[in-house]
This record gives structure tokens, sequence and C-alpha cells, in this order.
């Protein structure tokens, strides 16, 4: 890895810029609009293709667009590494790959030894006639050994469902100069109960995914943290809740503990689908964000 990805300090983790359920005009107006507040980088969550990655870039002229995550079970990677290396000719190198082995819930009976499946994509892309380099690929990585293997193979990792006793066990793996940006959810809103039941209904999907139970019994949770949709000593870990400086007090709790970026994803009723421009400006106006 010879240089970093341009990530800024604070971005924007969605699904909904995906446009598969809202119009392509309000997607470039959206993703525009985040690029001029300053967020250094869009992560377009939900499995999205090099394509739908290339819509935002079309629609931006700064901010970086990542995936976060590609599923490596669903693209193939000759395919990936062609668009990796067109889109990045086409916007100036702005388009950073992230990959996954997402869950075997998702994936299915193609779901084996997604350890060693990431290692062998990531030589695939490494032997692909346009290359991804490691410093323009990270990896979704929440266990010691996929964390070493985005230290030694890519230019970092990109964490879903963490905390900062994750981000600092995560950066002692990591090292000094792999890249780190944890997800953060956020659910911006001053009645505590309100901002609670929103955010376990979210977190109740999530709770069937072993990936992320099996790491949150290893921050210390029990599985009685995941009955009816999480307890409150897990959602109070998972979330940031409350108004926007609350929630900068979590991103630098994040930042104090190794990260390099943090990637906000705004949590209401329909996070999946709902594109939250005002709570995205609310946080821009608090938020440490380059707006020069």
């Amino acid at each position: 890895m010879t240089s970093r990805p341009a990530l800024g300090k604070i971005g924007v983790w969605t699904a909904a810029l995906k446009a598969n359920s809202v119009p392509p005009e309000q997607v470039s107006e959206a993703a525009a609009e985040l690029d001029e507040l300053g967020y250094g980088t869009i992560w377009l969550g939900g499995n999205p293709s090099p394509d739908q990655a290339g819509h935002l870039l079309e629609a931006t002229s700064r901010i970086t667009i990542a995936t976060g995550i590609l599923s490596i079970w669903d693209h193939e990677a000759a395919y990936v590494a062609e668009r990796h290396s067109a889109l990045n000719a086409a916007h100036g190198g702005r388009f950073l790959l992230g990959l996954g082995v997402s869950h075997s819930a998702l994936a299915g009976e193609r779901y084996r030894r997604p350890y060693t499946a990431m290692k062998e994509y990531l030589t695939e892309l490494d032997s692909a006639p346009a290359p991804v380099p490691a410093a323009q690929r990270v990896l979704a990585a929440l266990g010691p050994k996929m964390l070493e293997l985005s230290r030694d193979r890519a230019a970092g990792a990109h964490p879903y469902l963490v905390t900062p006793e994750h981000t600092a066990k995560a950066r002692d793996i990591l090292g000094k100069e792999a890249v780190l940006a944890p997800e953060l959810k956020v659910v911006l809103d001053t009645d505590p109960e309100r901002a609670r039941a929103t955010a376990r209904s979210y977190l109740s999907h999530y709770l069937a995914l072993p990936n992320y139970t099996n790491n949150f019994l290893r921050l210390g949770f029990e599985d009685e943290d995941f009955v009816d949709g999480g307890s409150d000593r897990l959602i109070s870990a998972m979330f940031a809740l409350g108004d926007a400086q609350t929630i900068r007090s979590r991103v630098e709790e994040f930042l104090a503990a190794g990260a390099d970026h943090v990637a906000l994803q705004v949590v209401t009723e329909s996070p999946m689908t709902d594109l939250p421009r005002a709570q995205w400006r609310t946080l821009a106006e608090t938020l440490p964000l380059d707006k020069s």
C-alpha cells in the first residue's frame, strides 16, 4: 500500500442512494448536496454494484464514493476490476471499493469458507487485466483474521455495527498505517424512549445475523442482550441517540479510539429508503467537516 484513500474525517453511510426505490434525480440531488456540505465520503450500502456507485460519481465532483459493501458472492471480480478502473479514470480516482463476505442468510449455499473466499477474490482483483490496487480497496472486517487481511491486502477496514471499544482493538491489529473507517448508526431525536424504539426496530434485523451477534459476544455482550430487538445496553452501545452535539461526542469517541474516519448512518423509520437530507444538514453544522 503506497497511499491512503481520501476519506475525510466524516462520511455518510446510506443504502437509499442505490436508487432502487428512490427516483434517480433525487439520488443525484442528495449526493450533490452531501458533496457541497463537506462530507468526505458517501458509503453506498446494501450490496451496490459499481455502476450504482458510478451514478453518484457522476452527480458529484469532490467527495469519495465507496461501496459499503459490495458482496463478493454477487459480483464477479473481473467485472468489478474493469468497472473500478474505468470509473476511477473518469472521475479522478474518487471510487473506493469496499468488499465484504456478507452473511450466510443472504448468500445461501455459496457461503462457504468466507475468509478463504475473500483471499481468493482479492487475488482475482490483483491478477485482473486492470488490477484493483490494495490502496483502493477496504474490507468489511469484524474479527481478528479479517482485520489482519484488511491490513495485509487492502488499505484497511470498514467495520459495520461496532463500538469505540471494537475500534481500539481493531487499531491494535491494523497498526498505525492502515485505514480504519467504522460505521456508526445515529438517531437524531431528543426523546430517549422514541429514539430507542427507532433504533431497536432497525437493530432487530441484524440480531438474526451471526456475524454481528458473534462480534457482540466478543465485545462482552450476552445472549440476553439480543432479545426483543436488543437490550438498552446494546442499543446505547451501537447507536448514538440524541441531538447533533451528542452525536458529535460519540464520533469523537471513535476518533479517539483510533478511527481515521466515521461513516454515519442516519436511522429513521425507513432507513433503507429514506433520504434524511434535513438530518444530514443538521449534522453538517456540528461535525468537523471539510467545507473548503
